[in-house]
């Protein structure tokens, strides 16, 4: 943690989450503690489509996986990819 002065303010607002992290690398939040509320935020994140794959077709996509270095999610998507171009 780089060392700055712990007593600097915290941003009523951080436009961008880069911005957060950046100043909570530099800062030590137990400096801080006597100064936090409790908030509510809404978070809205894409929503993930699941598609079920048979148990035993997940199992050989998983050890194909692991021979290839790869994870099991980039391993289907660049499956699912070259069968669309085809």
């Amino acid at each position: 943690m780089n060392e700055k002065n712990s007593t600097e303010p915290i941003p009523e607002n951080f436009t961008r989450l880069e911005e957060a992290a950046d100043f909570w690398e530099d800062h030590d939040l137990d400096d801080y503690w006597e100064q936090l509320r409790e908030v509510e935020i809404e978070v809205r994140a894409p929503r993930r489509r699941w598609i079920p794959l048979a148990p035993d077709l997940a199992q050989q996509v998983a050890e194909r996986a692991r021979r290839e270095g790869l994870s099991v999610e980039t391993l289907i998507n660049l499956w699912v990819a070259e069968r669309l171009q085809a």
